[in-house]
């Protein structure tokens, strides 16, 4: 097995991305359970041909050069606020030059998700408004 320097995998995935083409990863981390679990589940990305929307799953740089998968939470005119799935708190702001890729489609389960299924939809539009909800709800499912 080869072992490869993370960050310089990522640029790689952004440069293929940025490229035009589309390009998938693993997803690595917790942040966006339970929509998409790490080292399970697949990310397709592409350089974004319009503004992202509310609601888009992104990979985007932070200032300190990490890379982050999030779904935009909500748009100002200072920037794009993100949050992950599993997350309560939300970061940003997040100019557009940060942000790499768009999620054109995922592989969950072994399953391809685009954002016309109606998990994908779900994931956009109802969970994202739970986020006050979520401490609650995670609560609830660590008793069962």
């Amino acid at each position: 097995m080869k072992t490869l320097d993370t960050k310089a995998y990522l640029d790689t995935i952004c440069e293929i991305a940025n490229s035009g083409q589309e390009v998938s990863t693993v997803v690595s981390g917790g942040s966006m359970l339970p929509f998409l679990a790490s080292g399970r589940d697949y990310v397709y990305l592409k350089k974004t041909e319009t503004s992202p929307k509310k609601g888009d799953i992104v990979l985007f740089i932070r200032k300190d050069g990490s890379y982050i998968l999030h779904r935009i939470r909500f748009i100002r005119k200072d920037g794009y606020y993100m949050i992950g799935d599993r997350q309560i708190c939300t970061e940003g702001p997040i100019t557009l030059s940060q942000i790499v890729a768009v999620a054109v489609k995922v592989k969950r389960k072994g399953k391809l998700i685009t954002p016309k299924s109606f998990v994908w939809k779900f994931y956009r539009y109802i969970w994202l408004h739970t986020v006050k909800l979520r401490p609650l709800m995670f609560k609830i499912r660590s008793i069962f």
